[in-house]
């Protein structure tokens, strides 16, 4: 009972309850286990009781809580505010005050994160932003605290729209090399706004991959998710491309016709996307590029002055990837001198030709930036009202940059994944560390904040993978089984806040990635905080009634509604069986495969007589109606979002991603392609007979009165 006391007060959860709602005991060796990840022993039962007495007397004297959090309407954030007399209008917020508990007399102090110093207990007028406050009690006591002031809410779209979802490498164009790039992105846009008329395209995370091969393509396991990865950039895009003089023309040509045949091999001649073969091509014609050419004076300016804002966090980066390259990517191996950022400033100091290589990585995160704010600027050119939606993945590779550059924020030793539940008894274990949620509080979630500032910086909306993870999420100690994990709280409130206040700064949406086990009431703050949600059809079912697909009328308006995502079958497999067959032929299937294809055939066909009674199959049945009609259904809901899968436009009928397996099949390595599995480049999908009738359709259904339609 000691134990479970003390794991409450650290947010780590003693039992668990599953789907079936039964609670679930967690054992004790993992309570032990998640505790010392906190820095708290919990060892024996002596050292569970200091610990429990050291944190109720730290309870006692404790003068401020770690954080605290206003919510303040009228600050670009939707609802109501506070009255002429200064107190809560109904339903809206409280108005700005120290906590009340303070003793008497005591003596307050507010650092704006502009460094403004406000001096006493009117807060009324502090603005938005993170700020310190320190207070000094009568008896001697000081305290110091996180302030947060955000807006009540992210605002949402100012009208509904559709868009389109496409993991970016896969949608090769006849000028990628052998995958999908930043030039592919910002074609997309410019057709799909201008000829289409979508509202946004949602991409996988482009965050910066583990270096080294073979690499791991997942780009939801990436060496850092602050800073996107250069393997993105169209090389021919680069200003200093055209300066090239002729005494390296020949060199750049032999690198372009080694581009040209990893394109050919992906389009042509049906193999997979190599991302580490089409890295050590374009690596090399960046070495070649950012040696042969010295920039002007205004693209040298405009380099330091990204240096200077992205400070030492780029630098951290910069200097892993350099190490990375000389020693290899598992930096817990390095020499000891190299373990640390700080301790590797020396290093790379007395080293020209390291310090030489950590000005190309910083030089490369610039370029890539840039081509990002590029395609940014060409959505909004081409008239989308929400532009790119960028991807947040739920944590980083262990043994990569972010990991080396903030090990004081993950918790040693533990990983994040998902308990057991009706889909998967076995739990799931994801390899990624978990950010320690004392750490952030102490840090002033400083390592949160930039990393959403960064992210934001050229991104429409953000969507955040399991965003149920800034709630609690599922540790497993390294060397158990995912079941024995158990859940870890984090100050939702404060995370919450953080979010709101950059995207409210940014002008960006949110979705959350709320799909699976989320815990009641979580959905709930979500959308009170205007964070969209995410909602497939074939999961949008009366539960908790008749198990029958909910009318499109009753689905929730916040949110993006769509068919598939890049972890579920493509339309086109499940209306045709085709996904059973494939999880049947990999081992996947929990049971017999006939009696899985009875089933799924009941379920297609339940699906198929909805659209039929709704009026939304008037060609009859055939594929690409069915498709349509899977849309119009999507559009017959209040959601303000409508997401097109965009392998769906064209019937590709092959999953970007298959949980459960690794070499088995293929995963995040596929181009998109039409029915007959045959690649597809972005020209072939844009002059598509087929992508065009669905995608028009799309847009007469979602285009405000009086808008010109296609």
């Amino acid at each position: 009972m000691t134990l479970a006391r003390l794991a409450a007060r650290h947010g780590v959860a003693t039992v668990h309850s599953p789907a079936d709602g039964a609670d679930v005991p967690v054992p004790e060796a993992t309570v032990v286990a998640v505790l010392a990840a906190l820095g708290v022993d919990a060892s024996t039962p002596e050292a569970v009781a200091a610990a429990l007495a050291a944190a109720e007397r730290a309870d006692r004297e404790r003068l401020l809580p770690p954080t605290l959090v206003h919510w303040r309407t009228g600050d670009g954030g939707e609802g109501p505010g506070t009255g002429p007399d200064g107190r809560t209008d109904p339903a809206g917020e409280p108005p700005l005050r120290p906590p009340g508990h303070l003793p008497p007399g005591t003596r307050l102090q507010v650092t704006t994160e502009d460094g403004a110093v406000v001096l006493g207990d009117d807060w009324s007028e502090l603005p938005l932003g993170v700020h310190t406050v320190e207070a000094e009690a009568p008896d001697g006591r000081t305290a110091t605290g996180t302030l947060i002031v955000s807006p009540a809410r992210v605002p949402g779209p100012e009208r509904r729209a559709y868009g389109l979802l496409v993991q970016l490498y896969s949608l090769l164009s006849t000028r990628s090399w052998g995958m999908g790039d930043l030039g592919d992105l910002r074609e997309l846009v410019t057709w799909a706004g201008r000829r289409h008329g979508a509202g946004f395209v949602q991409v996988n995370p482009l965050h910066a991959g583990v270096p080294g091969a073979p690499t791991d393509p997942s780009p939801y396991r990436p060496s850092s998710r602050r800073f996107p990865d250069p393997v993105h950039l169209r090389i021919e895009e680069i200003p200093e491309y055209a300066l090239i003089g002729p005494e390296r023309r020949e060199e750049l040509d032999r690198i372009l016709a080694e581009a040209a045949e990893l394109r050919e091999r992906v389009l042509g001649k049906g193999a997979l996307i190599d991302r580490d073969a089409v890295w050590e091509v374009k690596r090399r014609a960046l070495e070649l590029l950012l040696t042969s050419v010295e920039p002007g004076p205004g693209r040298r300016a405009d380099f330091h002055d990204f240096l200077a804002g992205r400070g030492r966090a780029l630098e951290d980066h910069a200097t892993y990837q350099a190490l990375a390259e000389r020693h290899g990517h598992h930096w817990r191996a390095w020499p000891d001198a190299l373990r640390t950022p700080r301790a590797a400033e020396a290093a790379v100091r007395a080293d020209p030709a390291l310090a030489a290589r950590v000005d190309f990585h910083c030089r490369l995160a610039w370029l890539t930036d840039r081509q990002l704010a590029d395609a940014a600027g060409a959505a909004r050119e081409a008239g989308m009202e929400i532009g790119i939606v960028h991807d947040l993945a739920v944590g980083v590779h262990p043994e990569g940059s972010d990991a080396w550059a903030g090990q004081e924020a993950f918790a040693a030793g533990m990983s994040v994944g998902a308990p057991p539940d009706a889909f998967n008894s076995r739990g799931q274990d994801w390899g990624l560390p978990p950010w320690r949620p004392d750490a952030l509080a102490a840090a002033g979630y400083a390592p949160y904040r930039g990393l959403l500032r960064e992210l934001l910086r050229h991104a429409g909306a953000l969507r955040i993978d399991h965003v149920m993870g800034l709630f609690r999420l599922w540790w497993v100690p390294e060397g158990r089984e995912p079941t024995e994990g158990t859940y870890v709280r984090y100050d939702a409130d404060a995370m919450l806040a953080v979010l709101v206040l950059e995207a409210h700064r940014a002008g960006a949406l949110v979705i959350g990635e709320d799909l699976g086990t989320v815990e009641p009431g979580v959905r709930e703050e979500l959308a009170r905080r205007g964070v969209f949600g995410t909602s497939v059809l074939w999961f949008e079912r009366d539960w908790a009634g008749t198990g029958r697909p909910l009318p499109p009328e009753e689905w929730r308006a916040e949110c993006v509604a769509t068919a598939t995502t890049h972890d579920l079958p493509s339309t086109a497999a499940r209306l045709s069986g085709d996904h059973v067959v494939l999880r049947h032929r990999l081992g996947l299937l929990p049971g017999d495969l006939e009696r899985e294809r009875v089933a799924d055939r009941a379920e297609t066909a339940e699906w198929r007589g909805l659209f039929e009674r709704l009026g939304l199959l008037p060609e009859g049945p055939g594929e690409e109606a069915e498709i349509r009609a899977v849309h119009r259904y999507l559009l017959a809901t209040p959601a303000r979002m409508v997401g097109v899968w965009l392998p769906d436009a064209v019937g590709d009928r092959r999953p970007q991603n298959l949980p459960g397996t690794w070499d088995e099949y293929p995963n995040w390595r596929l181009p998109v392609a039409g029915p007959d599995g045959q690649p597809l480049t972005l020209e072939a999908l844009a002059a598509s007979p087929r992508a065009h009738a669905l995608l028009s359709e799309l847009h007469a259904r979602t285009a405000p009165p009086g808008a010109r339609r296609v």
